[in-house]
């Protein structure tokens, strides 16, 4: 895919709304289109601004415009050996960077090796003040505007249109084995939180009711010597895209789906409906029709999103008072008009 840069394009079409006072529904690829409330507005399109903007595989750092394909990111990535460690899902073949930062979403390894906010470094962001911004740099080292940076990730485009980002990069691992052990749920989670306390090479953990899957990565010695104590069989690898990507057949179409985030250190949940252990017991797939299930979620110290269009009024969490009121501040330096996405986090901005 050529590299375009359309930023001049995409900030006059913000000036313009802002002018007229015209709404703006952000959008790449659409692929998540189903997370979040419906927004009305003029479609405000990133596709056209693509390309990597820098990338040097020696410093660990790739500069990337929004509207870039993520299947064109990862196929750069992994042509020099190296890769997105929070394996963001993409949820269909259009998926952007854009749509990835916005989202904000981690895949299996997200415990181990950090979320998709940990590996900003900076961006560049059109405000609803018809400017265009840069936040952070292409360093670790850069500590100025770094917050404002992250605030992107999972903003899902009510702060700004996003139009570039650098990312930390890593090395993929030298040896990758899958692994599945016929253990009960109670003792599956059992055994992750003592396994955590210990030098054990594993990246991804996974329960569906019936066995534990897991993924361990790292030098050969110790994958190997990591498998030679856990036991297991192997395991098709491609079952951790297919988990991240909802292939599985949990995720087929019937009650609404609900993605909770919650502590690891809880056991087993009583709660109504299926359920599918991700994260080593820090996110919990439910597929549910109970109405009570981001109340749960609360009690147990935790959130809940519901992945199912039109199920809910309030797909995401609701927020206490005092938290929505900084939310509502922050919507106003950047976005005063609230022009960007507006509704679609919550219906108070």
């Amino acid at each position: 895919m050529p590299d375009f840069d359309a930023s001049e394009a995409l900030l006059e079409q913000v000036k313009q709304a802002r002018e007229n006072a015209t709404p703006l529904r952000i959008q790449g690829g659409n692929t998540k289109a189903f997370l979040g409330r419906e927004v009305a507005g003029e479609i405000l399109d990133t596709r056209a601004h693509c390309g990597i903007v820098s990338y040097d595989p020696t410093e660990l750092v790739i500069s990337v415009r929004a509207g870039t394909p993520l299947s064109e990111l990862f196929a750069a990535l992994d042509a020099a050996g190296q890769m997105l460690p929070c394996e963001p899902p993409s949820f269909g073949e259009g998926a952007t960077v854009g749509g990835m930062i916005a989202a904000g979403l981690s895949g299996p390894r997200r415990p181990w090796s950090g979320s998709v906010r940990d590996f900003v470094l900076g961006t560049r962001v059109i405000s609803g003040l018809g400017t265009h911004l840069r936040f952070g740099g292409e360093v670790m080292k850069n500590v100025a505007g770094y917050d404002l940076s992250r605030l992107m990730v999972g903003s899902y485009g009510c702060l700004g249109v996003l139009t570039e980002v650098s990312l930390k990069v890593l090395p993929k691992p030298r040896q990758c084995l899958s692994i599945s052990l016929d253990i009960d749920c109670a003792h599956a989670l059992a055994n992750l939180a003592q396994w955590g306390q210990q030098p054990l090479p594993i990246s991804a953990a996974s329960h569906d009711g019936q066995r534990l899957y897991l993924r361990l990565e790292g030098g050969e010695g110790s994958v190997t010597a990591a498998h030679q104590r856990l036991g297991g069989e192997p395991l098709d690898s491609g079952y951790w895209a297919d988990l991240n990507e909802q292939r599985l057949d949990f995720f087929n179409e019937g009650l609404p789906l609900w993605r909770l985030s919650l502590p690891n250190n809880l056991g087993p949940l009583d709660l109504p409906g299926e359920q599918l252990i991700d994260w080593g017991g820090a996110q919990r797939w439910l597929k549910s029709a109970a109405d009570n299930i981001q109340s749960r979620a609360l009690e147990l110290g935790g959130h809940a999103t519901c992945f199912s269009h039109g199920v809910s009024e309030t797909p995401f969490q609701p927020l206490a008072p005092a938290l929505l009121r900084y939310h509502r501040q922050l919507k106003a330096q950047l976005d005063p008009q609230g022009l960007f996405n507006p509704g679609r986090m919550y219906a108070e901005f």
